[in-house]
């Protein structure tokens, strides 16, 4: 665990100090960012080749993959098919995580408060403004809530965890939705801007009577106190791989074009309510065929071997049947 803290605090990993890493280059996304640390560092132990992944948000990575900059670009908000057409890419989904609702409250542990989307929303349009307001402390009878105001943080940068945050806030609510609406950047009612899962952790570790969103393995390491939620069932639910995993299991991809597909707000008694998966972007005839057949070579093992290490940190690995979709979108569309 310590050279996932070492490398999430860096905000970027490089299995490989030789000339031959800089040749695999892949950017976007910080949701999956601790699993694809995990990942190089072991298949660089594997094979000796390495990976270099820079952690810049999804935005950011969607462009660098477009203009060519990098071999891959991963994104927690999937392109829809017709953007994959027009820019020549392929998309397929990697793993899949949970983003929670993190808070630093003096005398509350992790998973002690409840909250729902209604009053999530609430806290950030901005209405919601104290830790002692009646719509919190109606879901939280046993907890002692201080008065102070709650200091709201969010992404400054284009997220996908954003992306999949505010999906779940317009699902659940007419007002986000008009007023604010989902996307993978928003103009922000209110709150303090953070750049990356990490920021935003390290953010809530420094700021009294704060709240965030972050990708649950970033809670984790950095011992964050998170909320259970309130799901689309009426069932209170903790952030645990059961509760994502039963989110990810009404997951049909191969209903879904380019693999486009939403993982908030899923049914079921055990669900957790903002799940979602991230995914890879690669350009069907690349300019670099070498490089992009390494690629494959890299994330094919992270299927295969890479499933037990997803866990490890929480994020559920993609079913089988999905592996062998994602495959045959390889051989299909990916020229080498």
């Amino acid at each position: 665990m310590n050279f996932i803290k070492a490398i999430v605090a860096a905000g970027m990993v490089a299995a490989s100090t030789s000339a031959f890493a800089a040749d695999i280059t892949g950017a976007g996304a910080s949701f999956p960012f601790p699993i694809y640390s995990k990942w190089a560092d072991a298949y660089k132990k594997e094979t000796g080749n390495g990976l270099n992944y820079q952690s810049i948000g999804s935005g950011a990575g969607i462009k660098q993959i477009i203009a060519k900059t990098v071999t891959f670009g991963a994104t927690d908000a999937p392109l829809k098919p017709e953007q994959l057409e027009k820019e020549g890419l392929a998309q397929w989904p990697m793993v899949m995580g949970a983003i929670v609702p993190v808070m630093n409250i003096e005398g509350i542990k992790p998973g002690e408060m409840v909250l729902d989307g209604t009053t999530l929303a609430k806290i950030y349009l901005g209405e919601i403004k104290a830790w002692n307001d009646p719509a919190i402390a109606k879901l939280n009878p046993k907890l002692k809530l201080p008065t102070d105001a709650i200091a709201v943080v969010r992404r400054s940068d284009g997220s996908g965890t954003t992306f999949n945050f505010t999906d779940y806030l317009s699902k659940v609510s007419a007002d986000w939705k008009s007023k604010v609406g989902s996307g993978t950047a928003v103009e922000w009612p209110v709150g303090v801007g953070a750049k990356g899962n990490e920021g935003v952790a390290g953010n809530i570790s420094q700021t009294k009577n704060s709240i965030g969103y972050v990708e649950y393995a970033y809670a984790k390491q950095n011992k964050l106190t998170y909320a259970s939620m309130i799901n689309s069932a009426g069932k209170t639910v903790q952030p645990t791989m059961a509760s994502f995993q039963a989110a990810a299991a009404n997951a049909d991809w191969a209903k879904a074009p380019g693999y486009y597909l939403i993982l908030t707000n899923q049914p079921g008694d055990a669900s957790w309510p903002i799940a979602a998966a991230t995914f890879i972007l690669m350009h069907k005839d690349a300019t670099d065929k070498a490089a992009s057949t390494e690629a494959l070579k890299f994330f094919k093992w992270a299927f295969e071997k890479g499933g037990k290490m997803a866990e490890e940190l929480d994020y559920v690995p993609m079913p089988d049947s999905v592996v062998k979709q994602v495959e045959k979108t390889w051989a299909s569309e990916i020229k080498s």
